[in-house]
């Protein structure tokens, strides 16, 4: 079986598409599957920062915001991050967290809602911090909040409901929610939707402008490889930007930044997603990163995703001993992201620092979920081969 399993993943490691991408990131000898939490490092970032410190900052100074174009680089890099999502230019600005844009966005829709619409629905399983940050934005708004399973959303929307902030992945199991189906049935309730794509950037087709989103948040540092603590996005709909409220108007974002006019006047398009001074050296890291993407279609990392994971699964069925752990991982494609979720039920912190040690890197959550994310750019199939047969080793022992 190991022979059999080790020659096929040869096989399909040698008729990948993508496989010329991994020579473009500093890998080592480890099995890195928790690209889902953070990003191998592009190895074009390096360089790039160099000059940016050492010239467009030592030399240059604070004519950089000018002649390098810092000024105008949240919005430049969200075009590109847009690109990935499916957003059309002018709809995405780069900076911030996620959490921070997660306010903005569930503030600035339940403002946009229409008389007597007070409720913001939230994701159940939603990541903590979106939840916390959603009851502050309905404390701030006046309106209630409601946790509802995700599935469960189209048919709990109605005519109190503002808002639904979800998930297109969830972070513990890799479920992939439906963002076409549950972004119209809310609309069809006459509410707003905001999309969480932390998990799903870079790792599939999301398709903003087609579905109608009306407002979305991701991270960087995840599968799109901006790098630890890099600045997030927002996306707003082209057609919803002039009545965007953001709960966090900053000089940043004022039509007129350098006037310094007491009154605040919001600037147009996506640049009234902005706030403060941006973060200039994670920025142009991201912007470096997002290089690796030049030339790879969407389609075909999301159809590299679902073999590395299908193989993986496999893979994990023939080596893990029987009753030692079990996917939470949905099978069919269509509700499936880029990681693999296992519940391990005894010993799952001990057995994920063990893979470690032996050179296999996932993640480890409370209670008993070890996580394998999937990274399709430099990830391969020998990679998920050997992560599953000395997982089966570890259990086993």
């Amino acid at each position: 079986m190991s022979e059999r399993l080790a020659a096929e993943a040869a096989a399909l490691d040698a008729a990948d598409g993508l496989r010329a991408k991994r020579a473009e990131f500093v890998l080592d000898d480890t099995v890195y599957l928790d690209g889902n939490s953070l990003g191998a490092l592009p190895a074009s970032v390096a360089g790039r920062l160099a000059d940016v410190v050492g010239r467009e900052w030592g030399r240059l100074r604070i004519r950089s915001w000018e002649e390098s174009g810092w000024w105008a680089a949240p919005e430049r890099v969200g075009d590109r991050v847009g690109a990935l999502v499916g957003a059309a230019p002018g709809q995405v600005v780069a900076g911030d967290s996620t959490s921070v844009n997660v306010f903005k966005a569930v503030v600035g829709a339940a403002r946009l809602a229409g008389e007597g619409r007070d409720e913001i629905l939230v994701d159940a399983a939603t990541f903590p911090t979106d939840g916390y940050i959603a009851a502050s934005a309905a404390r701030m708004t006046g309106c209630r909040i409601r946790a509802v399973d995700a599935g469960d959303l189209p048919g709990e929307a109605g005519p109190r409901t503002a808002v639904a902030l979800v998930n297109h992945v969830d972070y513990r199991t890799g479920r992939l929610h439906d963002l076409p189906a549950t972004t119209a049935a809310l609309h069809a309730a006459g509410a707003r939707v905001v999309w969480d794509l932390c998990h799903s950037a870079g790792a599939l087709p999301v398709g903003l402008d087609a579905h109608g989103v009306d407002f979305a948040v991701g991270c960087t540092y995840k599968y799109l490889n901006g790098g630890p603590g890099a600045p997030a996005y927002l996306y707003v709909r082209r057609d919803l930007q002039a009545r965007f409220d953001s709960p966090l108007p900053g000089w940043n974002s004022h039509a007129d930044p350098f006037g310094m006019d007491p009154a605040y006047t919001p600037a147009e398009g996506a640049a009234r997603g902005r706030v403060g001074t941006p973060e200039i050296l994670s920025l142009l890291a991201l912007d470096a990163a997002l290089d690796v993407w030049d030339g790879v279609s969407l389609d075909a990392v999301r159809a590299k995703s679902l073999a590395l994971t299908d193989f993986f699964l496999r893979c994990a069925e023939a080596y893990v001993p029987g009753g030692r752990a079990r996917s939470v991982t949905p099978v069919p494609h269509a509700e499936r992201g880029s990681q693999v979720s296992l519940s391990c039920p005894s010993g799952a912190g001990e057995a994920m620092a063990e893979l470690a040690r032996r050179g296999v890197v996932g993640d480890f959550r409370r209670p008993d979920v070890l996580r394998f994310g999937f990274t399709p750019l430099y990830t391969g199939f020998a990679d998920a081969h050997r992560a599953a047969r000395v997982l089966g080793e570890v259990l086993a022992g």
